[in-house]
């Protein structure tokens, strides 16, 4: 380390853009973070230290990069905007310990990436200021692809945060609710005002800590048919199981059948989706197991 002011401060960011002639692209939700505090502790709240490997995505100028590269034994970054390369080329210029890797997080391998860069049984967590716009597909696919990894600490828009982290029978239940927490235990441990970042994002952020699971909480027959059954109970709010259902199945299934299927899993089809927990949905979807 050298005695430069960190990244993540308004004066030094300043100077970066412009140096490099920066322009902000929306359509990549570029904020960058100019707190200091705030990337500490979710270096803190993502459990980091010189023993793990640390992966992250859109590293934009490179705040949170260098403080993962302070605190891990090594960095892996995945930057899709091409004219930030350089730039972080600079500004992390005093860290041996970080990998830049110009690729759309969507279509990397990443499996094989923290093959290639981290050391076998070494454990990895996943840290990240994600762009709003694309902050689901991200996630899932992280989720979904069964990687060799400890934990994910990402930086949303807040009220997608309490979503994935939200408990049956309250307004933020819902599918991506159970999509998340099938895989990770999932816990919004900080909230973050839109003032420290620049440009100042029109929404206030969480951070979500997400701990992987070493299996699902509930055992089911089939994973896609789980998830399409749970989308399909959210898909209209205000409307019952049995009625949510009943499109769902799209004259596959008539209404008669499905409430003996209903029936069979002991669930009552007047009840609404926000009111079954895991285990329901799990005990439903293999009810329909067949059909």
């Amino acid at each position: 380390m050298t005695g430069k002011p960190f990244v993540a401060t308004p004066a030094r960011t300043k100077e970066i853009l412009s140096k490099y002639q920066f322009t902000f692209k929306k359509s990549l939700g570029q904020n960058f973070l100019v707190d200091v505090n705030i990337l500490s502790n979710i270096i803190r709240h993502a459990g980091i230290d010189k023993s793990c490997g640390a992966i992250e995505v859109g590293p934009g100028i490179g705040a949170l990069t260098e403080q993962l590269a302070i605190h891990a034994d090594k960095v892996v970054a995945f930057e899709i905007d091409q004219r930030l390369l350089p730039v972080l080329e600079d500004t992390l210029s005093d860290y041996d310990n970080v990998r830049v890797i110009h690729r759309d997080i969507l279509e990397a391998d990443v499996a094989a990436v923290i093959k290639e860069q981290f050391e076998p049984e070494q454990p990895v967590h996943i840290v990240a200021n994600l762009p709003y716009y694309i902050t689901t597909p991200i996630l899932m696919k992280l989720l979904r692809e069964n990687l060799s990894i400890s934990s994910l600490t990402v930086m949303i828009q807040k009220e997608v945060a309490e979503r994935m982290a939200a408990v049956p029978s309250t307004k933020s239940y819902g599918s991506l609710s159970i999509a998340v927490q099938y895989y990770t235990e999932a816990k919004v441990v900080m909230n973050v005002p839109k003032t420290v970042f620049m440009p100042q994002p029109n929404v206030d952020s969480s951070i979500l800590r997400l701990v992987m699971r070493d299996k699902p909480p509930v055992e089911v027959n089939d994973e896609d048919q789980f998830f399409d059954i749970v989308k399909a109970s959210f898909s209209q709010r205000r409307k019952t199981l049995l009625n949510n259902l009943t499109s769902f199945w799209n004259g596959r299934l008539d209404k008669d059948a499905i409430s003996a299927v209903l029936e069979a899993a002991g669930i009552d089809g007047r009840r609404r989706g926000e009111s079954l927990n895991m285990q329901e949905f799990a005990d439903l979807a293999n009810a329909f197991t067949g059909k």
